[in-house]
């Protein structure tokens, strides 16, 4: 078997374990933690005192403004109601070969 030389081995080894590395001994997760725990019933038990809670300030009087004003309407479509409405089949299949042809 052929193995890297030990100064190559010394900088693997440092290298951060992956998935691949471990034949199914090894998860690596998100960094989420867990919120509760497993019961032997297949159910999960919240437990509130690990649940994430965030204060957030009070924000009035705060200089900075979101990137969309508050001033823009949003755009409604002019769709009917019924057999012809905008999410019916006849409709997108009508549209469909009005754009791309008839296969």
């Amino acid at each position: 078997m052929v193995s890297p030389t030990q100064p190559l081995f010394r900088r693997i080894r440092k290298l951060a374990l992956t998935t691949k590395m471990v034949n199914g001994g090894y998860y690596k997760g998100n960094r989420t933690g867990s919120m509760g725990r497993h019961t032997s019933h297949n159910r999960y038990i919240i437990e509130w005192r690990k649940v994430r809670t965030y204060v957030v300030p009070s924000l009035e009087g705060f200089p900075l403004t979101p990137f969309v004003t508050a001033k823009v309407n949003p755009p409604r479509g002019k769709f009917g109601k019924g057999k012809d409405s905008a999410v019916s089949g006849r409709r997108y299949l009508e549209t469909w070969k009005k754009e791309n042809g008839v296969d």
